[in-house]
């Protein structure tokens, strides 16, 4: 299927599998994926790494602003997927560690990381043709994207799929554990003062507490296919 040049921002809580989806829409529609929450985690790994935040989860935000410009955080293509390093180093795998999920959203509230954030995903969504996921993408970032989605499921059913998802890398962790680090951040993402979680109003809704991939992927194709009708060559 062939749809014009548009900006598809998908936005939601934690855990709902918004990255897995956006990916697949991307194959699916042949756009460019960006991961906006790899980015936030990335700035995350770098302020722990940097001992910019404490065990209690509160940044050095002056140390860490400083730091900003000079976090070179990208995306390489290796082998038809979409990974983020930071400078010459491969981060992919460890900014999906719980040890950095537990601190991702106080960092990713502040305000300075989110222009920093908000400014590299600009540029590279200036060419359309990209599917972006996250938290405020949608409302903040591209308003004026021509298709918006906001994912939402059960807190039990993310958590579950994050602890599955952790086990299969090896992490030993408890599914208690991982429900509290959901719900915490749903709080947290909801509560924050600079661009809180929010369903943008034009965005279509999608609970994917029971469906599959595949579920999914149809929901998508008949939406893409009745909202760019007369679009589609």
């Amino acid at each position: 299927m062939h749809i014009p040049d548009i900006i598809i921002a998908i936005d939601g809580y934690s855990s709902t599998g918004k990255s897995s989806f956006a990916k697949l829409i991307a194959k699916e529609f042949g756009f460019m994926y960006l991961d906006s929450g790899a980015l936030y985690r990335g700035v995350t790994l770098y302020a722990i790494e940097h001992s910019m935040i404490g065990d209690d989860n509160v940044a050095d935000e002056a140390a860490l602003e400083q730091a900003l410009p000079g976090i070179d955080l990208h995306f390489v293509q290796e082998d038809g997927e979409c990974r983020t390093y930071m400078g010459d180093r491969c981060i992919e795998k460890v900014i999906r560690s719980l040890a950095v999920s537990r601190k991702v959203s106080p960092i990713s509230a502040l305000a300075p990381v989110r222009e920093y954030v908000d400014r590299k995903l600009r540029e590279l969504g200036s060419r359309k043709r990209v599917v972006i996921d996250g938290r405020d993408i949608g409302s903040t970032v591209f308003p004026d994207a021509e298709l918006k989605i906001f994912m939402t499921a059960d807190p039990e059913v993310r958590a579950m799929r994050r602890l599955k998802e952790m086990q299969a890398k090896g992490e030993d962790v408890k599914f208690e554990d991982v429900l509290e680090n959901v719900r915490e951040r749903d709080y947290i993402d909801s509560h924050r003062k600079v661009s809180p979680l929010t369903r943008a109003e034009d965005a279509i809704v999608l609970d994917n507490s029971r469906m599959t991939m595949d579920d999914q992927m149809e929901w998508i194709r008949r939406l893409v296919a009745e909202k760019f009708s007369n679009d589609l060559v």
